[in-house]
């Protein structure tokens, strides 16, 4: 169990996480907000990269900050993710698993089962530098999940990536969620949609919501319309999507008032996600 209780992180005079509290139980949980809302603070402070100015952080009720045998039994990802390109991925993998304190004689089938975990298994022996942009991405889950932690982290671990890479990635989710936290921090719907049980809404430092897919869905129960393209929007309304059909092109709106010329329509987790940023 993964407690934040109270957690403040200040830069200077700007206070970027105010006061953010929520507990992370076993599963795979999206931390979804747009950029800037204090996602990667956050989790670089889980991880013990930053300080807090106020609150704390507990795992199984130790403070994750007093007990450096802890940093041992959580796996990161962060969004910019450095390897030295001379080495071969097989010795990338050393070198991360004596940061993570794995016994010697245990490496070998720790990187190992990493290695399968992600399908690098074949590419083991060829250098860093000849990975392409997916395979890196890839590496770099390998290295968090080496050592089977209790605890995974992934800082938008699918930015930039093909549709075939983001598929794939969720199934490593998939494959490696039983018995463990999963914390999944991204912009993108979808993937939290796909893959996470529990999903943590954050926006200007703080959680805003949290929930299962169906009660951020809730969300925005009443407030999702689709109507004629050529009809006056109403007031406070945002444009999600323009779709094209039988009955011409239709444009599906949030909205705090219902349309009077369109029709409602069920809400998706997108919905709901955009109902509380846009406070609709």
């Amino acid at each position: 169990m993964l407690q934040l209780c109270g957690v403040c992180k200040s830069f200077r005079k700007r206070q970027v996480l105010q006061g953010v509290s929520c507990e992370i139980g076993e599963g795979v949980y999206g931390l979804l907000g747009p950029n800037g809302a204090g996602k990667t603070t956050l989790m670089r402070c889980v991880v013990g990269l930053y300080g807090l100015q106020g609150g704390q952080i507990l795992f199984d009720g130790k403070g994750v900050a007093k007990d450096s045998g802890l940093a041992d039994r959580i796996g990161y990802l962060p969004q910019k993710f450095g390897l030295f390109k001379e080495l071969k991925v097989y010795n990338m993998l050393e070198y991360f698993a004596t940061l993570k304190n794995i016994p010697r004689e245990g490496q070998r089938a720790a990187i190992e089962k990493s290695l399968e975990v992600v399908n690098l298994t074949e590419r083991a022996g060829d250098r860093v530098g000849a990975l392409s942009g997916g395979m890196i991405r890839r590496l770099g889950i390998a290295q968090a999940v080496l050592g089977e932690p209790d605890v995974i982290l992934f800082d938008e671990p699918t930015a930039g990536l093909d549709p075939e890479e983001r598929m794939r990635f969720k199934n490593i989710v998939s494959s490696i969620k039983g018995g463990r936290t999963i914390l999944i921090s991204t912009h993108i719907v979808e993937d939290v949609e796909a893959v996470c049980d529990h999903i943590l809404v954050m926006d200007g430092g703080e959680i805003i919501a949290s929930g299962t897919d169906a009660e951020v869905r809730e969300k925005a129960r009443g407030k999702v319309f689709l109507l004629p393209e050529a009809v006056q929007l109403p007031a406070d309304s945002f444009v999600e999507k323009r779709l094209e059909g039988e009955e011409g092109t239709l444009l599906r709106i949030l909205a705090p008032t219902p349309a009077k010329e369109g029709r409602p329509a069920e809400p998706t987790v997108e919905d709901g996600y955009m109902a509380l940023i846009k406070k609709i």
